[in-house]
């Protein structure tokens, strides 16, 4: 018994400690990021996003923040950083979103102008519009999700973000959380416009520091930050495929490979680098002629990729008999 009251102890002292360190007085010269954000998790697919698109600079810099197998955070409105690290740090030691949301706001004298969402590694969700923050301004937390908004340009915006997440939850997280951001857009968005956008997908599991972000893409000053993010993750999605087609080679699975590396060129059908290394990948493996013709392809359209061609053997990234290094240089004539 005595035992379990010093830890309840050792707690409370910590925590009001800690209320005392973080305790922030709301400044005139705080970073100004009013916007609309959404944190949600996929708890079969094991991941936590958060999703940002505000009518100011770089909002992916001060408003969203995420870590593997801790949680997700976006701090808005009049932005205090502080309540996304130290929401990370908190949260990373077993203290569930709820509560760490709570300490934070209550430690903070600029509560009133914050708004604040949060959600842990175990679909813990909670969220805090402060009393001041300017209209349209509200929170909706549903199922797997919290939308939150301000400086809206009117009441549809929160609504039309969790209508849009409830009616496509079949879509992968990532593309689910821009297709409701682009819902709020539609619905009136940010009074002011539309500037930057941020998207964070993290796993729900820890991951090496390296590897901790899923998918980590910024819109930092576009005229169409949404469209532009968007555009974005379907690159993020082809370079997957062409990973997926490398990792089918190595494991020898030919039909796999062509399979993942045609999705890769559907998605991006312009892009020389993709069909570059798929040709190398194909000679490597004794695919030399179905690699051929995408040589000739490339190097007709950039003669750089001959000259890189010449320069891999040494590398190690081409390993070819000399017979067939000629029979892929030819291609370039």
């Amino acid at each position: 018994m005595k035992k379990i009251l010093l830890i309840i102890s050792i707690y409370i002292i910590g925590i009001l400690y800690f209320n005392n360190a973080i305790a922030q007085n709301y400044k005139s010269d705080e970073p100004f990021a009013h916007t609309f954000s959404i944190v949600a998790i996929d708890t079969v697919a094991g991941e936590m996003a958060v999703g940002v698109q505000s009518h100011w600079f770089s909002v992916g810099s001060i408003v969203s923040w995420a870590k593997s197998g801790v949680g997700v955070v976006a701090t808005q409105s009049f932005v205090n950083p502080a309540l996304g690290t130290d929401g990370l740090k908190l949260m990373s030691e077993g203290i569930p979103a709820d509560e760490v949301l709570k300490i934070l706001i209550e430690a903070d004298n600029g509560r009133d102008v914050r708004q604040l969402a949060m959600l842990d590694k175990n679909g813990k969700i909670m969220a805090y519009t402060g009393s001041k923050c300017v209209k349209s301004a509200s929170h909706i937390i549903g199922e797997n999700y919290s939308v939150q908004a301000n400086m809206m340009l009117n009441d549809n915006v929160v609504p039309a973000m969790a209508k849009s997440l409830e009616e496509n939850h079949n879509l992968p997280l990532a593309e689910k959380v821009v297709k409701a951001m682009m819902a709020a857009q539609e619905a009136g968005g940010d009074i002011r416009g539309k500037q930057s956008a941020v998207l964070l997908v993290v796993s729900t599991h820890p991951l090496p520091e390296w590897a901790d972000k899923r998918i980590n893409l910024r819109v930092d000053d576009h005229q169409e930050p949404l469209i532009e993010l968007d555009r974005l993750l379907k690159v993020h999605r082809a370079y997957e495929h062409m990973n997926n087609g490398d990792l089918a080679i190595e494991h020898g699975d030919m039909a796999l490979a062509l399979k993942e590396y045609a999705a890769a060129e559907q998605m991006i059908p312009g892009n020389l680098e993709m069909k570059y290394w798929k040709a190398i990948a194909l000679a490597n493996n004794g695919q030399l002629e179905i690699a051929l013709p995408i040589f000739k392809d490339v190097f007709s359209k950039d003669k750089n990729w001959l000259e890189m061609t010449k320069r891999l053997p040494a590398s190690g990234l081409l390993m070819v008999s000399e017979e067939n290094m000629k029979k892929i240089l030819d291609q370039g004539k």
